[in-house]
């Protein structure tokens, strides 16, 4: 827009607000228009800021106290440097060379409440030049914005003037800011759990994004008065490339803000998963084979802003030294001929260090792994690492002096994690491993991966150094034990390091990670007996976690076909470690006590039958027997007589003595004995104990077995807000069942926390389930964001179970209030009789696995019938809404 003309039409018009808001709808349209085709995105955000400084002076132009030479409209902040985005803030100050004077009063009113009626984000304020000196003596962020200025209207000295005495030590010191400054950024990271890898990140405020930027500019202008951040280069502080990384980083994120406010269509900078699709389409994304182009943008982005947080360490730790070392005796500690540590920072002892001896490049990460009092890298061996990384190529990989390092690194004790995470943030990891610098970045878009690959990576090796610490026996004292029998901890590392990096490249990442493990492995000369052992785990690293959710671990069969597949007691103690590793490091709420005690069972179970020997399979009668007897013996104590106990034993079927302990079986048996001849459910409910329902609330359900009883339950339970996570149905031949739910409240809290809703649970079943008339409603409760941008085809799928004659139904569907009772609806519908299921939700998918039978107690024979099922599930499923 011709800014003549904008003058003209603003100027003339009888309403100046008319005109101007007529006149910046056109400009936004207009710019939006060109963002989506392509135009420069800088240009865009200039230009945004020219426009708003014209109609403001305009506009300011028409009142009286314009003339004065002692007032100014100033712009601070954001729009101060000259940057708008479609959506920002306007932060504008009024300055008065000493005081307000009485004729300006209604006018400054009058000019402020026109600001309002322009319908624009503006912030103001009107203070003088002393009343901004004081603000910003007090408050660091007014400080920050004084930093940057422009004067829109008015005498231009008044601003000149602030802005000597806002960097002057009079208002603050260069050491008072800069500490400042560091304390409000490391504060702003803790909020976003200091980690560049959210799933939806913030593009102004998360680590590496925009307010890091910006940061190092204001320590610089306050150091050296510099009013860009480019003229660094003059000072030698950032190189040629760095200000490139820089400039080209920012100009993504300014791509990703500006278009993510044109969707959002208001100040929005959190890259919320309501707009991350849309956006990648709009700034064009698309799908590459399996990759999602919403995946791609976000690949892009997680690596600019690790690439931007490397480089504001580089500054940060020059100021630091510059600024707060300044006159100090430099503390150095030689190591060897090539490092040495100068104030607790390793250093190159010259620049030319990586060029005559490349394997230096990994040595210093070693020297890192073994002197803990090493805080980092000093920048300028930053620089050099960086200026040398491209030696590290296939003749690097294979000198055996490198492999060597890197083999002593994963065998040094220490925080692991922590030193691959410095190579990966300085790229040296990504360029060693390849396979591993593919996997950077790399998101799933859903719920259930809450990090990046290679993210999610680090954590499982965080998990696995951690095992070895006192503190976390209480929350893994299983494998807390068990990582101190492992004969070889860099064999599990290896494993850790290789278990995903095969994800994204299509076909089965175990078994694609499994021959990158093992190239990794004979290329640094691990013997094969430990090779085989590392890609057994990673093609394997799914097989625990998926037997122990999704498979009924309490039959004896699923236990011997699970320790089949196992080769040793050796291989058990490793995959048991890795599982419990990579489930606690995939997403926070996926590690909880079931899931711990899901594992603990198998794993036990598991060791018993490499013990005793996979030749012979368990006799599962038996095994009936044995927990009969005990249990037997138990209700004898009890005064209980075997006439009592078979009359309720002969009602359910024989895998009601596989399912739960004989305790368990001992004290609802004489529960149920005791309730005699009452006509009411019985309803019990408690805390447990041991076994694999510790830490959760059981309950019990004994009352006449009707078809409808798991759809009436679960409606029920889910009417509570109770979270069902297990599901058994135990009935025989006699008219009775028995039903158990293991469930939590909304809090993650087993029932015991709260007795008296412990009674109201209770009371409401009996009330809900006595009469089959009265069995209510699916309850529909509003389903939360973020499941809303996650929606995806129901899958139903059958598979049958010979061995205990009945039918694996599982379902993979988005995660729905309602849904097992709607699933139960279903079934009921079609005449299909559930004995169990195992409950899983993963982020936005339910994965859950039901074991049914046909009407008679046989399994589903019938193709016609499972596909009738199958049709009415997800029908039913996929119209929730």
């Amino acid at each position: 827009m011709d800014r003549n003309d904008l003058e003209y039409r603003i100027s003339n018009a009888p309403s100046p607000v008319s005109a101007a808001r007529e006149l910046l709808t056109e400009r936004y349209t207009a710019d939006a228009k060109a963002f989506r085709q392509g135009a420069d995105v800088r240009a865009l955000v200039h230009s945004r800021s020219d426009t708003i400084d014209t109609v403001l002076r305009l506009i300011w132009n028409r009142y009286p106290f314009a003339s004065s030479e002692d007032i100014a409209l100033v712009a601070v902040g954001g729009y101060g440097r000259g940057e708008l985005h479609p959506h920002s803030d306007i932060d504008l100050l009024i300055l008065i060379r000493e005081g307000i004077r009485e004729e300006w009063q209604d006018d400054l009113g009058a000019f402020v409440t026109l600001l309002w009626d322009l319908k624009l984000d503006i912030g103001h304020s009107v203070r003088s030049i002393e009343e901004s000196m004081s603000a910003a003596r007090e408050d660091v962020t007014i400080l920050t914005n004084l930093l940057e200025t422009r004067t829109i209207a008015g005498p231009d000295s008044l601003r000149q003037y602030l802005s000597e005495q806002v960097y002057s030590d009079d208002v603050s010191t260069d050491r008072d800011y800069f500490l400042a400054k560091r304390e409000e950024q490391q504060e702003r990271h803790k909020k976003f759990g200091d980690t560049e890898y959210n799933l939806e990140p913030n593009v102004k405020g998360s680590p590496g994004a925009l307010r890091d930027i910006q940061t190092i500019g204001w320590i610089t202008k306050r150091h050296f008065g510099l009013q860009n951040i480019a003229d660094l280069t003059r000072f030698s502080i950032l190189t040629e490339e760095e200000h490139r990384i820089l400039y080209q980083g920012e100009t993504l994120l300014w791509r990703l803000r500006y278009g993510l406010q044109l969707l959002a269509d208001r100040n929005e900078n959190r890259l919320l998963f309501d707009h991350q699709r849309g956006l990648a389409e709009m700034l064009g994304y698309r799908d590459e084979g399996k990759r999602l182009g919403v995946e791609l943008m976000m690949q892009s982005y997680y690596r600019t802003v690790l690439a931007l947080a490397e480089l504001t360490d580089v500054i940060l730790q020059y100021y630091d030294e510059a600024i707060l070392g300044a006159g100090d005796q430099d503390d150095i500690q030689p190591l060897n001929k090539r490092f040495q540590i100068r104030n607790r920072y390793i250093e190159a002892v010259n620049n030319q260090v990586f060029a005559y001896a490349p394997y230096a490049i990994m040595e210093i990460f070693v020297l890192m792994a073994q002197h803990p009092e090493i805080k980092g890298i000093r920048a300028t061996t930053i620089r050099s690492l960086r200026a040398h990384r491209h030696l590290i190529d296939d003749a690097f990989r294979s000198d055996l002096a490198v492999t060597t390092l890197f083999m002593e690194l994963l065998r040094t004790p220490h925080d692991l994690d922590q030193t691959l995470g410095a190579m990966k943030k300085y790229n040296v990891l990504g360029r060693y491993l390849p396979e591993f610098g593919q996997i950077i970045g790399q998101m799933q878009h859903d719920l259930f991966h809450i990090y990046t690959v290679d993210a999610h990576t680090m954590r499982v090796i965080r998990n696995m150094v951690s095992l070895n610490r006192a503190e976390n026996r209480s929350e893994y004292p299983l494998a807390s034990r068990l990582i101190h029998h492992l004969p070889k901890l860099e064999t599990l590392y290896i494993a850790g390091l290789y278990h995903d990096i095969a994800k994204g490249r299509g076909g089965d990442h175990s078994e694609l990670g499994a021959v990158d493990a093992a190239a990794f492995c004979e290329r640094h000369h691990l013997s094969e007996r430990d090779t085989q052992l590392v890609s057994w785990l990673v093609e394997n690293h799914l097989l625990m976690s998926m037997t122990a959710q999704r498979k009924d671990i309490s039959d004896p069969q699923i236990i011997h076909a699970f320790a089949k597949a196992v080769p040793s007691q050796a291989h058990l103690d490793y995959l048991y470690i890795m599982t419990v590793c990579d489930i606690s490091a995939t997403n926070p709420k996926l590690w909880n006590t079931w899931r711990a005690s899901l594992l603990r069972q198998l794993y036990i179970e598991a060791k018993r039958a490499l013990r005793r020997g996979t030749e012979t399979p368990v006799d599962r009668q038996e095994w009936v027997r044995a927990t009969q007897s005990e249990a037997r013996e138990i209700l004898h104590a009890q005064n209980m007589t075997d006439e009592q106990i078979d009359g309720v034993w002969d009602t359910v079927d024989e895998d009601y003595f596989l399912q739960d302990s004989t305790v368990d079986i001992a004290w609802q048996t004489a529960a149920i004995i005791r309730h005699g001849d009452n006509p009411d459910p019985l309803i019990l409910i408690r805390d447990t104990r041991g076994g694999p329902t510790e830490g959760y609330s059981q309950i019990i359900i004994y009352m006449k077995d009707r078809v409808a009883l798991f759809a009436a339950t679960t409606a029920v339970l889910e009417q509570l807000n109770l979270n069902i996570v297990d599901a058994r149905i135990s009935s025989g031949e006699g008219p009775f069942s028995i039903s158990s739910y293991v469930v939590l409240d909304e809090q993650g809290q087993p029932l015991g926390v709260d007795p008296a809703r412990k009674e109201r649970v209770r009371k409401r079943l009996i009330e809900e389930l006595d009469d089959p008339e009265d069995y209510p409603d699916i309850i529909h409760r509003r389903t939360p964001r973020q499941l809303k941008h996650f929606a995806f085809p129901t899958e139903v799928t059958f598979s049958n179970d010979t061995v205990n004659q009945r039918t694996v139904m599982e379902v993979i569907t988005p995660d729905r209030p309602g849904l097992l009772a709607r699933i139960g609806q279903v079934l009921l519908e079609h005449r299909v009789r559930l004995t169990n299921a195992k409950i899983a939700t993963l982020g936005e998918r339910v994965e859950d696995v039901f074991f049914v039978t046909d009407e008679h107690g046989g399994p589903l024979s019938d193709p016609t019938k499972c596909q009738a099922l199958q049709d009415a599930l997800c029908k039913m499923l996929d119209d929730i809404q």
